[in-house]
């Protein structure tokens, strides 16, 4: 019978000099965290000219602007923009940022709308910097919001921040899914299925794909040199979700608001560190 405790050992030391795995997982260098955590720190720059930027009256393409503006001005390029989806006849996508309003889920276009009072969006910047690639979300309030919507924003930050301390070596993603749907459920919101985190490098999307519900001691096992996104979609109402006729806006079946926090982790000898802080 195969010793499962020397395989666990085994495992977890491979990383230290980084490559693929025979999953498809690509294990990052110290080195190579280095560097996509100055692909982070941009995103998290953008986010601070967004921070005082998003008030009432407000239009979502003059907060794409402003981003893609600051992305080029310090010579990074953005990812979303243009990003062909699947199949390869979908329509690319329109802006540099994500910009997804109350019942949107994510993938919402940044157009002429206004933001009012009382609405919440979530923002999603996405960029390449130095070959490396950062990627994060927000989900403002505006202005003055509903206790509903205040609830709601507490509750998905608190996810995700639950979803990152158990992204350590050793655990599954399992884990982290478990501690993000049990503390949704728990405070009366549901977790979006299918849309979830991901594997991050050079390349935006990396195997593996993080579910964000799940059980204990299920799922990938996970070790030092891994980094991928935790992003927990919460919403206020149930979990189901659909996709708008402009094929990207994904919204709630029932209307009721939904919110979504992102960081890029790595998983280092020292516990999990947050790369777009």
């Amino acid at each position: 019978m195969r010793d499962k405790s020397r395989s666990k050992r085994r495992i977890l030391r491979r990383p230290k000099n980084g490559g693929p795995r025979p999953d498809g997982i690509i294990i990052k260098t110290p080195a190579q965290i280095e560097a996509m955590a100055r692909s982070g720190r941009l995103v998290a720059d953008c986010f601070a000219l967004l921070g005082d930027a998003i008030q009432p009256g407000i239009r979502l393409d003059e907060l794409d602007e402003r981003v893609e503006a600051l992305i080029a001005e310090r010579g990074a390029l953005p990812l979303y923009k243009g990003y062909q989806g699947s199949p390869p006849s979908h329509p690319p996508f329109p802006g540099v940022i994500c910009a997804s309003v109350n019942e949107e889920v994510c993938h919402g276009i940044p157009g002429p709308r206004a933001l009012e009072e009382g609405d919440i969006v979530g923002i999603d910047i996405g960029l390449r910097y130095e070959g490396w690639c950062g990627d994060s979300c927000v989900t403002f309030p505006v202005g003055k919001v509903s206790t509903e919507a205040d609830h709601l924003l507490t509750i998905t930050r608190e996810c995700m921040e639950r979803g990152i301390r158990m992204a350590r070596a050793g655990n599954r993603l399992g884990d982290l899914g478990h501690a993000i749907q049990r503390h949704a459920e728990r405070n009366d919101c549901s977790v979006v299925r299918v849309w979830g985190g991901h594997g991050i490098g050079e390349s935006l999307h990396e195997p593996p794909s993080v579910s964000h519900t799940g059980e204990r001691g299920q799922g990938l096992l996970l070790e030092e040199g891994m980094v991928f996104t935790i992003e927990p979609m919460i919403n206020a109402g149930a979990h189901e979700w659909e996709i708008l006729d402009d094929g990207w806006t994904v919204v709630t079946c029932d209307g009721a608001l939904s919110a979504q926090f992102e960081h890029t982790i790595a998983i280092t000898p020292h516990g999990p560190r947050i790369l777009s802080a």
